[in-house]
């Protein structure tokens, strides 16, 4: 668990799977903030919103990352 703020590393890994996943750095904001639960959700300017979740290790919730975005971009 990380109560902390989202390190650089933190988002350079998180930005690898949305390169992966083709979307634009542009339409993707990361908060500093990690929060309980974490989210990915489309805000109302068409941008990615995708809030770490402070409840669980990082390295597991970001294995479930792409399917919390493809999930996003349907809904």
């Amino acid at each position: 668990m990380t109560s902390q703020a989202v390190s650089f590393q933190q988002i350079s890994r998180i930005l690898e799977v949305t390169d992966a996943l083709g979307l634009n750095r542009e339409w993707v904001e990361i908060p500093l903030s990690p929060e309980h639960p974490g989210d990915v959700r489309r805000l109302a300017n068409g941008k990615l919103e995708i809030i770490v979740d402070a409840g669980q290790s990082f390295d597991h919730w970001l294995t479930d990352l792409p399917i919390r975005i493809q999930q996003a971009q349907v809904s």
